[in-house]
């Protein structure tokens, strides 16, 4: 009880008055990833919901990576892979990161990146939103994060590249860039491609020294990290989507009283759903703008998809203890 006091007091200056608590809170929420307007748009609406909610008592401060830097790390360069310890840690409050780089903390996060999981847009929202999706972000809280929504930080994954993939047997001998989550590695193995773990800002490089034909990507990061310079064939394979999580310390929220952890997670689910809905236009915006551009676009016909998925069926076996097959159902079989 005494640590609590303690720490409450550290952390803020209360003060209560008609059943509502009034608190002056600060906290950091930093911009990790490239492109930074989609990410920013999160943030800026989280920002919004949360100050008028509160009064204007919850201010947060958003950063890009180069000003956090300047202004908290002394002007030392902060990597990628910095980002979750330093919310761990308490040196940033908020920050939204991909999902397959929280797999590594909780490995139930995997099950987003099982190949045609969700069936839509709606049906990826009911479960982002609902009880499998609540019970997703909790296994995050071992490792001191709160996890507050799901947001899409582009929708659907395609194959930008500099091959056409039309067919099952087009992905033979193709080195593909993936994230470093064991199924889609493990997907693109099935395939008969080679799949090459890079960061997506390291795609366009990847390109240039031959370490990759194709790269898994979105539209959203097409044009804006320069993937266009170097593949000018995208494969329209929607395979799964890249998802990231709002993420806060969790010992910050565990802290916050009960009608500020309300105000918190309503923003996050109101910022989250913002995003979505601008990644998802952004989608189609850059899909008529690459196509006006002369890029070429590529499309599975229904024959040849249904080849591809029946042919990465056993990854579901193959990941089901790892990730909780009844948590896969559970996405399946929603309505």
């Amino acid at each position: 009880m005494k640590f609590l006091i303690i720490l409450l007091s550290v952390l803020f200056s209360i003060t209560t008055f008609a059943g509502e608590t009034n608190l002056k809170i600060k906290a950091k929420w930093l911009l990790a990833h490239e492109p930074i307007d989609l990410f920013k748009i999160a943030a800026d609406t989280f920002t919004k919901e949360v100050s008028e909610k509160t009064k204007g008592q919850f201010e947060i401060e958003i950063l890009t990576i180069s000003e956090y830097e300047k202004k908290y790390n002394k002007g030392k360069r902060l990597m990628w892979n910095e980002l979750i310890p330093l919310i761990q840690n308490s040196q940033v409050e908020m920050s939204q990161t991909y999902t397959t780089d929280l797999g590594q903390l909780s490995h139930s996060m995997y099950a987003l990146d099982l190949p045609y999981l969700f069936r839509d847009h709606a049906h990826a929202q009911k479960v982002l939103e609902g009880q499998t999706g609540e019970k997703l972000l909790n296994g995050l809280e071992a490792s001191n994060l709160k996890g507050l929504a799901f947001t899409y930080s582009g929708g659907y994954r395609i194959l930008p590249g500099q091959k056409k993939i039309s067919r099952l047997e087009d992905f033979k001998g193709t080195k593909v860039r993936t994230s470093l989550s064991p199924v889609a590695m493990e997907m693109f193995k099935i395939l008969g491609a080679k799949p090459v773990p890079l960061d997506l800002s390291e795609i366009e490089e990847g390109f240039k020294k031959h370490q990759i034909n194709e790269a898994e990507s979105t539209y959203a990061r097409y044009f804006p990290l320069g993937q266009d310079k170097q593949a000018k064939i995208l494969n329209e394979t929607n395979h799964s989507l890249l998802l990231t999580s709002i993420i806060m310390n969790k010992k910050f929220f565990d802290a916050l009283p009960e009608d500020y952890k309300k105000i918190v997670k309503d923003a996050a689910i109101v910022s989250a759903r913002a995003e979505r809905e601008y990644s998802i236009a952004k989608a189609l915006e850059t899909k008529k703008e690459a196509i006006f551009k002369g890029i070429t676009v590529v499309t599975m016909s229904d024959i040849e998809m249904a080849r591809v998925k029946t042919a990465l069926n056993p990854l579901y076996t193959q990941f089901g203890p790892m990730v909780g097959s009844d948590l896969v159902k559970a996405i399946q079989d929603q309505k």
